[in-house]
């Protein structure tokens, strides 16, 4: 019903705006068989208002996947670089939260692996609003920063990297078979957030799918129950995907066109020294104000990759 719902209130939208454009049209001939300077000034402007409608509505093709509208489940790892690439998942994720902020959404972190002397290992955060899904899930791959290290007493420039995974967070309606007896359950302290409950108690779960090998694991919460429950959508989620992975890659087998997917691909680089750029290699954009982007303003990015779907 929620989906029908959806399609509904995006039939009426297109069919209110070509309704728009129609009228338009007809006032233009009008206008002009009269030589009416101030409405044909008029309906230019409401033109360019109504190309931005399109625009948008054009954009919203690409989410036009199965689990576009839902929430997402965000993981950041650290990769190559040490210390510089614990610190920059610390970056990122303030990235990310300051753009889910931006649009209203609720952010919740599950869990997350400090670094030994600073940053963050890997980090896993809930998004929940509208649409998450489908706006973030371009944002899976391979993220390079340059920089002058912090870390680094002799001022050297030094290169990182951060893994960013992005997973739909699926309804409990969505059926994905799990045996229990696949599932390996530890219980540890937990050293994350939460309050001297966590920290006397073994709160935190780590839940090991045998059959296939992901390992989940979920400490940011008060409770073991609550904690084993997050994993648990955790561990759907990426058996999901995997099964999602699989089935892509046979259809494009079929098709002749089959490329092994994965998250090994470098999708931006986020250059600080010797210059200020971050430009996205997948669709070419790229903005010199990198403050911006480190604060949260990664739209421009996401709809550069969402028009390349649409073929724009």
């Amino acid at each position: 019903m929620r989906r029908l719902s959806t399609v509904r209130d995006q039939i009426k939208g297109w069919d209110a705006l070509a309704q728009r454009i129609s009228d338009a049209l007809e006032l233009l001939e009008l206008a002009e068989m009269e030589n009416d300077q101030a409405t044909i000034a008029e309906i230019a402007k409401d033109a360019k208002k109504l190309k931005r409608l399109i625009d948008q509505r054009e954009l919203q093709l690409a989410l036009a996947g199965e689990h576009d509208q839902d929430d997402a489940i965000l993981a950041i790892h650290a990769g190559e670089g040490g210390t510089e690439a614990q610190d920059w998942v610390q970056m990122m994720l303030r990235m990310y939260l300051r753009w889910a902020e931006h649009h209203g959404y609720k952010t919740t972190i599950t869990d997350t692996t400090p670094g030994e002397e600073a940053g963050i290992k890997s980090v896993t955060v809930e998004v929940e609003g509208p649409w998450a899904y489908g706006y973030l899930k371009g944002e899976k791959g391979n993220h390079r920063l340059v920089r002058i290290s912090p870390f680094d007493s002799n001022s050297r420039r030094h290169t990182s990297f951060a893994k960013v995974e992005v997973l739909p967070l699926l309804d409990d309606d969505i059926e994905i078979d799990i045996h229990p007896n696949d599932i390996k359950i530890d219980v540890f302290l937990s050293g994350g957030a939460g309050g001297q409950n966590v920290q006397k108690n073994a709160t935190a779960v780590r839940l090991t799918h045998l059959p296939s090998g992901i390992v989940v694991t979920c400490q940011n919460e008060r409770s073991q129950t609550q904690n084993r429950e997050a994993a648990m959508r955790v561990l759907r989620s990426r058996l999901y995907e995997v099964e999602l992975q699989k089935k892509e890659a046979q259809e494009a087998e079929f098709r002749g066109g089959y490329v092994k997917a994965g998250f090994g691909t470098r999708i931006r680089n986020y250059v600080l020294h010797p210059y200020q750029m971050v430009k996205d290699e997948r669709t070419g954009y790229e903005t010199g104000n990198t403050g911006a982007v480190l604060d949260g303003d990664l739209d421009p990015f996401i709809d550069a990759w969402l028009q390349m779907q649409v073929g724009k």
